[in-house]
């Protein structure tokens, strides 16, 4: 059964032109061009899946991830823009280095190869996957929930009719519509097939896949997230960093889930937050430690609820924000070695002794300083378009950029050079 999958993919991933080929700029081009002349018939399907999800009885996080509207549109076309302008940079001939007796060394770059992505339901991630690996000579196969199965049948349309006209080989993006797992389990098992993985949506997703599969793995960890807030911090830009960490994109992978708190200004920090919140009328729930107290100048208009134990290392996935004291930076170091999943962590301290200390000891794939933490994102750092954020230790740590789903080719101009007998030998 995956044999008609894989062998197709992987003789696209041979009949494709080498990184560099004008036809993947063209692809951008067309790519984009499809998506607004079928947009209507995409919008259309993506109804039928918001239809099926709410009988379903789907939560309504899950069906906004689901539902796709016009300011999509304008995001897509916009990465395939960004992904235009980038791919001069990442394909530019390397001049090489001479060594002197052996030639001029240069680097290569090349595909990664049959790229996996398992993902669930956002319908923008087939878009995502069927471009960025794509256009430095990658073939992928998409497996998207099954929640979105009608959307990615109008995007799978799409997507070929723009390969064509780039001039691409159609199979260079398949997206599976088979919603068992045992088609999934299969092909984590073909190591032999395919070159890369990347899974991207729940903990349980990623864990799955890193355990069920020896296909090199590119994954985000999840986005258990925290601020530590020093007694230095100035409190209205604390404040504001918990809401905007939090409120734009609850859901998002870079958002905030906990303020840990110096004891000392937490009941005031909590004051403050409340505030910030109810003047704008921005809705959160804050989940407040048994150790702090409701502030008596709280209208209620905000939500306030206890954290309890078991709030500690998970996301909440809802526009939800907990706060909790620690007796200084150890304990907020400890708190985050324990539940962090290493994804993005943040300070919020005037003192600058105290910030360099949390970047130098706190471990993930991003800190950010005095900021909200949705700072953490490819493009918002000017680092380029992404595929996912990783936040394991190999290849790539942080934005997984187009630049990162190549790999090289050592060429060697020897110009007629040897290395001889008495030259030394590899140890």
């Amino acid at each position: 059964m995956t044999e008609a999958i894989i062998t197709p993919a992987r003789q696209a991933l041979a009949d494709a032109p080498p990184i560099g080929d004008r036809a993947y700029e063209r692809y951008c081009v067309q790519l984009a061009r499809h998506l607004e002349a079928h947009w209507p018939t995409i919008l259309a399907a993506n109804a039928e899946d918001l239809v099926q999800a709410a009988r379903a009885g789907l939560s309504g996080v899950l069906l906004d991830r689901l539902r796709l509207t016009d300011t999509h549109l304008d995001r897509v076309r916009a990465l395939t823009t960004a992904a235009l302008a980038e791919l001069a940079a990442v394909t530019a001939p390397d001049p090489g280095i001479r060594v002197p007796g052996r030639g001029l060394l240069r680097r290569v770059p090349k595909p990664l190869g049959l790229v996996l992505m398992v993902y669930e339901a956002r319908p923008t991630v087939t878009v995502e996957g069927a471009l960025l690996p794509v256009v430095v000579g990658n073939g992928v196969l998409l497996r998207g929930g099954k929640e979105i199965a009608c959307t990615n049948a109008a995007l799978t349309s799409v997507v070929r009719e723009a390969l064509v006209a780039a001039g691409l080989p159609v199979g260079l993006v398949t997206v599976l519509d088979d919603p068992d797992r045992r088609q999934l389990r299969t092909l984590l098992g073909r190591s032999d097939a395919v070159d890369v993985l990347i899974p991207r949506g729940s903990p349980s997703l990623i864990e799955y896949c890193r355990t069920a599969s020896s296909i090199p793995l590119i994954a985000s960890g999840g986005g258990v997230n925290h601020v530590y807030v020093h007694h230095s911090a100035d409190l209205p830009l604390a404040a504001e960093i918990a809401l905007d960490s939090k409120l734009p994109e609850p859901t998002a992978c870079n958002t905030a889930e906990l303020m840990l708190v110096d004891a000392e200004i937490v009941d005031e920090f909590t004051a403050t937050l409340l505030k910030a919140a109810e003047r704008d009328d921005r809705q959160v729930t804050v989940r407040l430690d048994r150790r702090i107290g409701v502030p008596a100048s709280s209208t209620g208009r905000q939500r306030i609820e206890p954290l309890r134990e078991h709030d500690l290392g998970r996301e909440f996935l809802d526009a939800t924000i907990g706060v909790r004291p620690v007796n200084g930076l150890v304990e907020a170091l400890e708190h985050i070695r324990r539940y962090g999943s290493g994804h993005t962590e943040g300070v919020v301290a005037g003192d600058p002794v105290t910030t360099e200390e949390f970047a130098r000891r706190a471990d993930a794939a991003a800190i950010v300083v005095n900021g909200s933490l949705r700072l953490h994102d490819g493009p918002t750092l000017g680092l380029g378009s992404e595929i996912s954020i990783s936040t394991g230790r190999m290849h790539v740590r942080g934005p997984v950029t187009i630049g990162s789903l190549i790999t090289y080719s050592w060429v060697i101009e020897a110009e007629g050079a040897l290395r001889g007998p008495s030259a030394p030998q590899p140890s």
